[in-house]
């Protein structure tokens, strides 16, 4: 009996599969078989096509079906697509003449591709006052007696499972969020947080926060949370003073560009006006002394 062995649970996107024709009387050879699959085109949705090789690589124009870069007939099928083909049933065919159908085809097998996704770049571990864009150190610096909370963020296609532990412990939290109220030397040491994919349980990301713990009345600025308000601070001073000097510089050209004017020149006011002349008004006496 001719056989086909492939992926029996979910794969993820980008993974390529691997598909295997077998005979369960091992007397038999492999190489006298090939693989087909059901068109994934409505048109075509009854028509078997045969895989020529072994790897589904390239796609031919104009025509529906793939071809492979190796002839040789080794029993194995690769696919580094499996994408376009997730639902798509394959199957193994004798070549032997002596065996017809049904006899000489396997059970088809379909295996289907999971788009999911753990953004694998980023796991946010942050507290409060601190955004997503500062992030908190890999040492997190807190006095004796103060409260803690870290939390974890990750993107995923769904919602992930978090989970803290701790280094040297067997304890661990099921939560995204770790709340340690009143710090002792107790609770200083490395914490890891782990988001694992729902799913997929091979997707996950891990972060690692150490958290070390300072005396009880050490100065504020040695506290994260204390280097926190002074990188704020002097953001904040620096923005000021930038827009202070901006208006200055604005205010002074605008002056600049006032006092190059000047007064309006109007010659026609400087004009002197007889009246014997053919601007003048008329007048019944003489007078030789300008009106203006």
């Amino acid at each position: 009996t001719l056989i086909i062995k492939g992926p029996t649970e979910p794969i993820l996107e980008g993974d390529s599969v691997t598909l295997e024709c077998l005979y369960t009387d091992s007397d038999l050879n492999v190489s006298q078989v090939h693989f087909e699959y059901l068109s994934p085109y409505q048109y075509s949705r009854s028509l078997w096509r045969k895989v020529w090789g072994s790897s589904l690589g390239r796609w031919v124009c104009g025509g529906d079906y793939f071809y492979g870069e190796d002839e040789e007939k080794s029993g194995l099928l690769r696919i580094s697509y499996p994408t376009r083909f997730s639902g798509v049933p394959f199957r193994c065919v004798s070549d032997n003449e002596n065996t017809t159908a049904p006899d000489n085809a396997s059970e088809p097998l379909t295996f289907k591709v999971q788009c999911e996704f753990l953004d694998m770049r980023e796991l946010s571990v942050y507290m409060e006052g601190y955004s997503n864009y500062l992030g908190i150190p890999e040492d997190l610096k807190v006095r004796l007696g103060e409260d803690v909370e870290l939390k974890c963020s990750a993107s995923s296609s769904e919602e992930p499972s978090y989970y803290w532990k701790k280094e040297g412990s067997d304890w661990i939290l099921p939560s995204s969020t770790l709340t340690l109220k009143k710090v002792s030397e107790m609770d200083e040491g490395q914490y890891t947080c782990m988001a694992t994919h729902p799913s997929v349980k091979s997707l996950t990301r891990k972060r690692t926060i150490s958290i070390s713990l300072l005396p009880e009345d050490a100065a504020w600025y040695e506290t994260t949370n204390g280097r926190l308000w002074l990188m704020t601070s002097a953001a904040a001073a620096s923005l000021v003073v930038f827009i202070l000097s901006v208006s200055v510089f604005l205010c002074r050209r605008a002056k600049r560009i006032r006092s190059s004017k000047g007064p309006i020149d109007d010659h026609s006011q400087k004009k002197p006006i007889y009246k014997s002349s053919v601007e003048s008004l008329p007048s019944t006496s003489a007078d030789n002394q300008p009106l203006v």
